[in-house]
């Protein structure tokens, strides 16, 4: 059984993060499939997944296609309730799909001054009165989670769980543009964004390169706190110390410079991912660990 995706660019689509994130998270099967918002091939792109008209969609095994984000959360609950994407107690398991309902409707003043982009941390912003109600309105009803599950710190819930998987690009529009929030929610912020999945989400994204960059602003920025920095750089020839990809075990044909080694991909995408945050990935950091300690 997998899955299909189909998703937006990952440095901009906060709705695709939530989809990749409810199968990545969970250990849910899927293929990826590219939507060109930003190209221009979004309407033809989509037709396949008719009447569907936004990312993310996914299509399941039989071939339904299931549009909308909290629809894919709930069928994907459905099918693997093992998989635990919503919290096991009915109480904690109510107030989350609500905390996760009201994200969808709701919060249209920081969604709307505050689209989220994952390259760097604005300084300096300044929300307007309307974003900082939605602020007030996201960190009543994290308290109210953590006063139902009895969780002060991590997982809203105590486990990770799908509320966790809705809130995460609300993370990121706080920590990318310095909005104010206490210091135990910026820490859950924090903690959402070092995740690996999430790194590696924005690693991805930062393959590709934009010009001009969507939603830029006329304002200072720092790196992004996670993975924002790198020490690794494209090269354009070997010999690399590793003979196949770490991660599909092809040969390699693409490479990178880190700490003075170079080190071999099977094609662009896995070099450039593993070059925008090194550190996001397990199978390469395993393999420099084993060269480097034998």
């Amino acid at each position: 059984m997998t899955y299909d995706l189909f998703i937006g660019d990952r440095l901009f689509s906060s709705w695709s993060m939530r989809g990749w994130l409810m199968l990545e998270r969970f250990g849910l099967p899927y293929r990826n499939h590219m939507i060109g918002l930003y190209s221009g091939t979004m309407a033809e792109d989509m037709k396949v997944l008719s009447p569907a008209r936004l990312v993310p969609a996914l299509r399941l095994p039989d071939g339904t296609v299931v549009g909308e984000s909290l629809a894919m959360a709930e069928t994907l609950a459905e099918h693997h309730p093992e998989a635990g994407l919503w919290p096991a107690d009915p109480a904690a398991r109510a107030i989350a799909r609500w905390l996760c309902a009201e994200m969808v409707a709701g919060f249209t003043a920081l969604r709307g001054e505050c689209p989220m982009q994952l390259k760097h941390c604005w300084q300096g912003f300044d929300p307007s009165p309307e974003t900082l109600a939605d602020l007030n309105r996201i960190e009543a009803l994290w308290a109210h989670a953590r006063a139902v599950s009895g969780a002060e710190t991590g997982p809203l819930f105590g486990d990770y769980s799908l509320a966790d998987v809705f809130y995460t690009p609300v993370a990121a529009r706080i920590i990318g543009y310095g909005l104010p929030v206490s210091e135990a929610n910026r820490a859950y912020c924090q903690e959402l964004l070092a995740d690996t999945a999430v790194r590696q989400w924005r690693a991805m994204g930062l393959t590709v390169t934009y010009s001009p960059f969507p939603y830029a602003l006329d304002l200072p920025s720092q790196p992004w706190p996670f993975g924002g920095s790198s020490d690794a750089r494209p090269v354009d020839n070997g010999p690399s110390v590793n003979a196949t990809c770490p991660y599909s075990g092809e040969p390699v044909s693409h490479f990178l410079e880190l700490n003075g080694q170079r080190w071999g991909f099977c094609n662009r995408f896995c070099r450039d991912k593993t070059v925008a945050d090194p550190a996001a990935w397990p199978k390469f950091t395993a393999m420099v660990r084993a060269v480097n300690d034998s």
